[in-house]
């Protein structure tokens, strides 16, 4: 049985990491206005958060093996207190930027560690599963987490929002103290992420990622603005909600399907997510229309993480620690560029900002099938 106590807390962590990355893209008309800032300044709170995350990820987990589990899991979930306190109360756009880099950097860690941690929870036969429980944090918090702070930010005040974040992590605190177990530290040497770059097939399946995520962000740090474009700023909030809800259910669909048909799943939430990203472009501001493209784009996107790791665990067999800490540099280094790209965009009209989100996220369709057989031949499942 799962230890489902000690796994529900780490789900928890996951939602908070996940939610402070991600939260600024519903609260940036709000933040920019009241920093003082553009909202291309604005969305490159984002941008360093994730390029911190990309830039440090593998050299920060790599440093940190030898730290005990539940050690390391507390420093980081007071590290997100501290960090999330900070912007509530911060009035200075400099301030909550280099703030902004410290979190970014906790996250890089955590994301390392809570996968690791869940595995070794649970028993022999489980572990994906557990895998799955600790992971779910990230479409719950897409599901509710952003809908529910973009509210509380336009009803409030922003701030009002992190001050939340930084709530949250109190109780978590002790969660962790009685819930999870201590585990020791891993006495494993330091992986060799450049050796699993050069597994066979592991370049496509990064360049897939990279790619697929620049696009996504290109669009999704700044869809404020793009719905203010279209005319349709009172839809954010209900937008990011569909999208949040319809994560779960990618989820789902992609956890069904990934085993028997790898390519099939990568191609589905490739092409699926650039026609929802068209299809808001496309929308004229309708209400239903931009309700019905968010929620394309939430089934999309919400497995395509997933699959990612998964297909990254099928390439790299028994380095596939190694492997994933260039996926999460990668996923990361895209969602800085994605923002920086969409900012330097956003001058020049919001009306090309899904076109150009949705040619990126096309990209990887034209070698998605080397990603999957250019593996071993004994580590790749039967169906295409």
């Amino acid at each position: 049985m799962l230890p489902f106590p000690a796994l529900l807390a780490l789900t928890t962590t996951v939602f908070l990491g996940c939610l402070t990355e991600v939260l600024p893209a519903g609260l940036l008309l709000g933040m920019s206005a009241e920093l003082g800032v553009s909202p291309s300044a604005a969305g490159q709170l984002v941008t360093v958060y994730a390029i911190t995350t990309a830039l440090t990820a593998i050299p920060l987990t790599g440093a940190t093996l030898r730290v005990p589990r539940k050690r390391l899991l507390l420093a980081l979930i007071a590290g997100f207190l501290v960090t999330n306190l900070v912007i509530a109360v911060s009035s200075s756009y400099p301030l909550i930027l280099a703030t902004r880099v410290a979190s970014g950097a906790l996250t890089g860690v955590m994301w390392s560690l809570v996968a690791g941690y869940a595995m070794r929870l649970a028993p022999p036969g489980l572990t994906g599963r557990a895998l799955a429980v600790a992971m779910s944090g990230t479409p719950i918090g897409f599901a509710l987490g952003v809908p529910a702070g973009t509210a509380l930010g336009e009803l409030a005040d922003w701030r009002w929002a992190f001050a939340a974040m930084a709530l949250i992590t109190v109780p978590l605190l002790a969660w962790v103290l009685v819930a999870v177990p201590a585990v020791p530290a891993d006495p494993a040497g330091p992986t060799r992420p450049l050796a699993a770059s050069r597994l066979p097939g592991m370049r496509p399946v990064l360049a897939t990622v990279a790619l697929f995520s620049l696009g996504h962000n290109v669009a999704y740090t700044y869809i404020g603005p793009v719905l203010v474009g279209l005319d349709a700023a009172t839809m954010l909030g209900a937008a990011l909600l569909v999208f949040g809800c319809a994560t779960v259910g990618g989820l789902v669909a992609v956890g069904s399907a990934l085993d028997r048909h790898p390519r099939a799943v990568l191609v589905s939430c490739t092409a699926l997510t650039a026609a929802a990203i068209v299809l808001i472009g496309l929308s004229g501001g309708v209400h239903g229309v931009v309700l019905a493209a968010a929620c394309l784009w939430g089934l999309a996107f919400g497995g395509a993480p997933t699959a990612f790791q998964a297909v990254t665990a099928l390439i790299a067999g028994p380095t596939a620690d190694a492997a994933q800490s260039l996926t999460i540099a990668a996923w990361n280094g895209a969602v800085a560029g994605g923002a920086l790209i969409g900012g330097l965009l956003l001058p020049l009209g919001t009306f090309l900002l899904p076109w150009c989100a949705a040619f990126v996220v096309l990209l990887p369709l034209l070698f998605s099938r080397r990603v999957v057989l250019s593996a071993p031949s004994y580590q790749c499942p039967t169906g295409r």
